[in-house]
């Protein structure tokens, strides 16, 4: 069940920190970089969504594209700061929370069935 995975409730306050910040983000980007920020982390939770209702290959396909859609969130975010748009404390933060969405993501695409409760699984607090 999904309330169960870490990397649901990860990926909630990373977007749930992210947002708000986006408000601050300049004007003139708001249809530009800052609206392909916000989707790709938005895609990247919807994608992982459908991957937990999914099995076999299918949800194989749909971790790696939930891959990318971090791929480019780690890309915006750096864009973010290079222009000054978050601050250095800010880029860390996310920064930190993007890493560990991710240790989460690569130890669900190492085992996408959950044959195998290890601790860098998405249900490290999972039943048994």
């Amino acid at each position: 069940m999904a309330s169960e995975m870490v990397i649901f409730t990860r990926t909630y306050d990373f977007i749930s920190w992210l947002i708000p910040r986006l408000e601050s983000f300049p004007r003139s980007q708001r249809f530009g970089v800052t609206r392909r920020l916000q989707d790709a982390a938005l895609d990247f939770y919807e994608t992982i969504t459908v991957a937990n209702n999914s099995r076999g290959e299918e949800r194989r396909q749909l971790l790696r594209r939930a891959d990318s859609h971090l791929d480019k969130v780690r890309f915006y975010l750096r864009l973010a700061v290079q222009w000054a748009w978050l601050n250095e404390g800010q880029y860390q933060h996310a920064a930190q929370m993007v890493a560990e969405i991710g240790r989460l993501l690569g130890g669900w695409r190492k085992n996408p069935d959950g044959s195998d409760r290890a601790e860098g699984s998405p249900r490290a607090f999972g039943s048994a």
